[in-house]
């Protein structure tokens, strides 16, 4: 697979997701990207806005596993991962694995979960491994965690904590459709539920041979020098109590290769980074209890961030080796 087998898998994967949800190809978009770069995503939005869908419909793109986990303040991290049983025909205990144990695991209304239960993503999110009584069990690859939460219910919910939040490569917001595509979605969906037509247009080799050829993707000095002070100004932003982590910013020199391949190019440009900065970056940042109930504040923080960094030329240079 070269880079150029990359757009056509990322095209093939849109194009099947998109005859399923209407309009939010940029958001679809993001989800290709997080699962070439083995990033997760965490969708927010009020419900009915597609979130689950959206998952559905990516999981059933792909020819691999898929797991669907209802988060609930009852949930323990053992029903996440598994548990070892006493087998009374072998005499002996038995691992059984939980959900996680697949290649897509959506976590619906992860918020909903104590954060006890929601500790337990923190391991298989970053090592793509769970430790169970002592012994660690390697997960299948590709490895890709899409959480949906619902912002504007307070009730019986938990915030994510911030070390939790890290380790979400997007965190990407739905939105409302348009009026004309309001009427498609209605039109698309009155006799039958095209999801249950969907099949899958890639396989789990492809996706994991997209992996290993995204970071090939050549990012100039001065871009990596734009990532990294986009990254620092966040820690300096006087609105922001805690800034993005060292973590961030190599998930946004990921995100920026991987969103350079997806359209077809062999480097990275300077609208790229501005494209994946605030997806990547905006729920990475803890902002004072001030700022934090304005309506997209960090989004905005954001974006004042971008228009103060000096951007570098747009003549791609090779980075250097």
């Amino acid at each position: 697979m070269t880079l150029q087998k990359i757009q056509s898998l990322a095209d093939r994967i849109r194009t099947n997701v998109s005859s399923v949800i209407v309009g939010k190809e940029e958001i679809i978009d993001k989800l290709v990207i997080a699962i070439i770069t083995s990033g997760h995503v965490l969708l927010e939005d009020v419900p009915g806005t597609g979130k689950t869908l959206l998952a559905k419909a990516l999981a059933k793109s792909i020819d691999c596993s898929f797991k669907r986990i209802q988060f609930t303040p009852d949930l323990l991290p053992s029903d996440l991962s598994g548990i070892h049983f006493y087998n009374q025909k072998l005499s002996e205990f038995e691992f059984r694995p939980g959900p996680l144990f697949t290649n897509i695991v959506l976590a619906d209304e992860i918020n909903r979960a104590t954060p006890r239960t929601q500790s337990s993503l923190l391991e298989c999110m970053e090592e793509r491994q769970v430790s169970i009584d002592g012994t660690t069990h390697l997960l299948s690859r590709p490895f890709l965690v899409i959480a949906t939460q619902n912002p504007v219910e307070q009730q019986g919910t938990f915030p994510l904590p911030e070390a939790q939040l890290d380790r979400f490569l997007f965190k990407v917001k739905m939105g409302y459709p348009s009026t004309a595509e309001g009427i498609a979605i209605m039109k698309r969906f009155m006799s039958d539920n095209p999801l249950d037509q969907l099949t899958a247009v890639a396989s789990v080799e492809e996706i994991e041979e997209a992996q290993r050829l995204f970071t090939a993707v050549a990012v100039s000095e001065d871009l990596l020098l734009y990532m990294l002070s986009i990254v620092e100004a966040t820690r300096k932003h006087p609105d922001a109590a805690l800034g993005a982590s060292p973590r961030s910013s190599q998930a946004l020199l990921r995100a920026c290769q991987a969103y350079a391949a997806v359209q077809g190019r062999d480097y990275v440009t300077p609208d790229d980074v501005k494209a994946m900065a605030v997806p990547v970056l905006a729920h990475r940042v803890s902002l004072r209890s001030a700022q934090r109930m304005r309506p997209h504040a960090a989004e905005s923080v954001m974006e004042s961030i971008l228009q103060t960094i000096t951007v570098p030329s747009d003549t791609p240079l090779l980075a250097k080796s």
